[in-house]
């Protein structure tokens, strides 16, 4: 029992985080409404009860799924960049620019638009990466600082040049046809870019735990001395994750694009990057774990949208919810005891056996 306590301590862990953050939203609901049962019941079974919201969660998760990805790879590899944000909104920005200013075949138009985009949040990406390979800049200050250049970049791009003057607020023109995603179910709003977060999620599986490079980037993450003395070359591995995060993170942005809205219609942050950090976080960084972070996170957003709309609880709360699942998670001290008793206890047990 104690050797498969340690195996999955982590997953453990994260479980009970998520148990207890659902104790204090039932207490907090509790103290807050004034029809307590009626209000549980918008949170927790509103998003399930119609399939309008259902795929809402769906199509919610789909960018969280990108950037949290995005984010993964570069936290895999110890590089704690903040670059998701705008590299998904220049991308999008660059990406829309190149659908309505081109015109040819749905099959050669969509691939290319999706190569451009992502060409333009890994190039975007890079900047901080040979900033620290090179001069060893904190990725994270410079990230930072640099999404607000990529979001206002990108709306001098969209307003300056690609405006629709026939819309009446600040959108661009809409992309052609042939540049967007099939939303393939009736009364939904799915579309090929969901199916396109899942498949970007399991490659980045693949690539950290089946092939060379992802070995190295996560080597690094592990222990940068060691992988330093072992032969890899680190600073490959600093640009290599920025690239990797910008290109994966500058898909999701224009995938938003081709697939929901149709048109660039942004006039601030989208904040998916800092969402894509939320459910890299819960789900330790590992891709598939993400996946299933994302859903959950886009399960607590749609319950709060259902319970402000129809209950008397604000749908702050979910912000409160995910504030604390993620403080006990990140929190290494949070169970340490308990880890290390068992730790202490196997240790014991395995020397009386000797």
């Amino acid at each position: 029992m104690d050797k498969w306590i340690l195996k999955y301590f982590t997953l453990i862990r994260v479980m009970i985080a998520l148990i207890i953050g659902v104790a204090v939203t039932i207490l907090m609901i509790y103290l807050i409404s004034e029809y307590p049962g009626e209000s549980l019941k918008y949170f927790f079974t509103g998003p399930l009860v119609s399939k309008g919201r259902l795929f809402n969660i769906l199509e919610m998760a789909a960018p969280m799924i990108f950037c949290g990805v995005a984010i993964a790879l570069s936290f895999q590899a110890d590089q704690f960049n903040l670059g998701a944000e705008g590299s998904f909104i220049i991308a999008a920005a660059v990406g829309t620019a190149f659908a309505v200013s081109t015109n040819m075949p749905a099959f050669i138009h969509i691939p290319l638009v999706l190569l451009v985009a992502g060409a333009t949040g890994a190039a975007w990406s890079l900047i901080p990466g040979i900033l620290k390979a090179k001069w060893k800049a904190s990725e994270l200050v410079s990230s930072l600082m640099m999404n607000y250049v990529a979001l206002y970049l990108s709306l001098f791009l969209i307003n300056s040049y690609f405006r629709d003057l026939d819309a009446g607020f600040l959108v661009s023109l809409r992309l052609p046809e042939t540049a967007l995603f099939t939303q393939f179910l009736p009364g939904t709003r799915m579309h090929f870019g969901i199916i396109l977060a899942v498949i970007a999620a399991l490659a980045a599986y693949y690539f950290l735990y089946h092939t060379t490079s992802g070995y190295e980037f996560r080597q690094t993450g592990y222990n940068k001395q060691f992988a330093r003395f072992g032969g890899i070359n680190i600073i490959k591995v600093i640009i290599m994750s920025q690239v990797l995060l910008g290109f994966v993170a500058g898909v999701g942005g224009v995938s938003e694009v081709m697939g929901i809205h149709g048109r660039f219609l942004w006039q601030g942050f989208p904040n998916y990057g800092w969402d894509g950090i939320i459910v890299a976080i819960i789900g330790r960084s590992h891709p598939i774990l993400i996946i299933f972070s994302s859903l959950l996170l886009a399960y607590l957003r749609v319950g709060g949208q259902v319970l402000n709309l129809m209950g008397d609880v604000p749908a702050e709360l979910v912000n409160v919810i995910q504030s604390l699942i993620i403080l006990l998670i990140t929190a290494e001290a949070f169970l340490g005891q308990w880890k290390y008793r068992i730790t202490r206890r196997q240790a014991e047990k395995e020397e009386a056996a000797k």
